[in-house]
């Protein structure tokens, strides 16, 4: 993220595994606007439809029923989708959402927010109207002030790349501004594989505590959110989203393990020897259609209470 129009970088191996990567910086990142870390959006193009066949529809009813029950905007339902990426939370809400919606999306990469808006949907469920318009910034200094008048916050593998301080910030902002929250596709912190193998439990582990590194909540991730969307008077739904991958996913499969297993690895040294036999071997049954792998997340819908009522 060196600039507009730079080639990007690989994905770094402790964020191309999780399920859950997020295509944009940690909202507490330090580094200055153009010394950025940068996620390859061919990660995202590679997973999206994972993601999509994940997500919670169970969660699309109440969330309709909320918006429906807002004040009617000229302009329509005003999103903000934070660290968007490459825009598939996007393509995936706006068409099964009624009604004419304005997009804010939000990510400190502008080569992303390029793909984002050139790559949004153009109308809703209904035919309605879909715009666009991209924030380059922080997310991590995003306040109620910033959200007055939003419909909608959304993100996808967000809160797992959070800290408790993060997470309390983007709650006490929704809440503030009386606006819900979906958040989806959050690491759960349990992993199948099939056929199982001896090695399976302890390198989940491994990457469970890569997850957890330098103050992150990882697999609790959701549950401190639920408390924090709670404690500031929102009603909070959790719904498991995972990622069911097969013959007809192998691609991603072979790269989620990669990564799964380097980050189990970069955590815990000494399992680089059994690591790479396990690897192999895990490589090999999915090249040949013969490894089934479910990754868990959860999707939270929080509905804050309206400003000025109920």
């Amino acid at each position: 993220m060196n600039g507009t129009g730079t080639t990007p970088t690989e994905v770094p191996e402790e964020r191309r595994h999780t399920g859950t990567v997020r295509l944009g910086d940690r909202a507490r990142d330090a580094a200055a606007p153009d010394d950025i870390t940068r996620y390859a959006p061919e990660w995202l193009q590679l997973r999206e439809g994972a993601d999509a066949a994940a997500r919670a529809s169970e969660l699309l009813d109440p969330l309709r029923i909320r918006l429906a029950n807002l004040p009617r905007r000229a302009d329509g339902f005003v999103i903000h989708d934070l660290g968007c990426g490459t825009g598939s939370m996007g393509r995936w809400l706006a068409p099964r959402l009624d009604g004419p919606q304005h997009w804010v999306l939000h990510d400190r990469d502008p080569y992303l927010l390029h793909f984002a808006a050139a790559g949004s949907p153009r109308s809703a469920a209904d035919g309605s109207r879909v715009t666009v318009e991209t924030q380059r910034g922080d997310i991590g200094r995003l306040t109620a002030d910033a959200l007055a008048g939003a419909s909608l916050v959304t993100a996808s593998a967000l809160l797992d790349v959070l800290d408790a301080d993060e997470i309390e910030a983007l709650a006490a902002a929704c809440a503030g501004a009386g606006c819900p929250a979906l958040l989806t596709l959050s690491v759960a912190g349990r992993v199948e594989l099939t056929p199982a193998h001896p090695l399976d439990a302890e390198i989940a582990g491994a990457f469970d505590d890569h997850q957890r590194r330098d103050g992150l909540l990882g697999p609790e991730a959701v549950g401190t959110a639920r408390d924090a969307f709670s404690r500031h008077g929102a009603t909070v739904r959790v719904h498991p989203s995972a990622w069911r991958l097969g013959p007809d996913e192998s691609a991603l499969t072979a790269e989620w393990l990669r990564g799964w297993v380097g980050a189990a690895v970069e955590q815990r040294p000494e399992l680089a020897g059994p690591a790479e036999d396990y690897l192999r071997e895990r490589l090999a049954a999915c090249g040949a259609g013969e490894l089934g792998v479910v990754v868990h997340h959860d999707d939270l819908l929080a509905l804050a209470r309206p400003v000025g009522g109920a």
